[in-house]
């Protein structure tokens, strides 16, 4: 698939990734920190994976020809509020780069844009 993809054909496409067997997730340390800092799971993100909607068109990541998309959706664990989170997918090799994670209806408060 050749990116940048749309909204909807990044949604089927992360999903697909999300789901497949041999998917291989990798965190960003600013990930991993707003993981702990939000109290927002790694199952959170991978049900936003497997689940997820994007909305928005994707931006491009800092290596070149990859993009960036923020996938949100509610998880299980999120007591109904929406979670995002912008990643980095590789159709090809079936891995997402986790760039970070939020509360959707905190994001006016977070510096920063995908």
């Amino acid at each position: 698939m050749t990116e940048p993809w749309s909204p909807t054909n990044a949604t089927y496409a992360i999903r697909e990734i999300g789901q497949h067997p041999a998917l291989s997730l990798a965190y960003k340390v600013h990930a991993t920190q707003r993981l702990l800092d939000r109290g927002i799971t790694t199952s959170d993100v991978l049900y936003l994976l497997r689940n997820g909607y994007v909305y928005d068109d994707p931006s491009s990541a800092t290596q070149h020809g990859y993009f960036r998309y923020k996938i949100q959706g509610k998880t299980p664990n999120s007591e109904g509020r929406d979670v995002a989170a912008v990643v980095v997918p590789n159709y090809n090799t079936k891995t997402v780069k986790v760039v970070t994670v939020m509360w959707v209806d905190e994001q006016s408060t977070c510096a920063g844009t995908i």
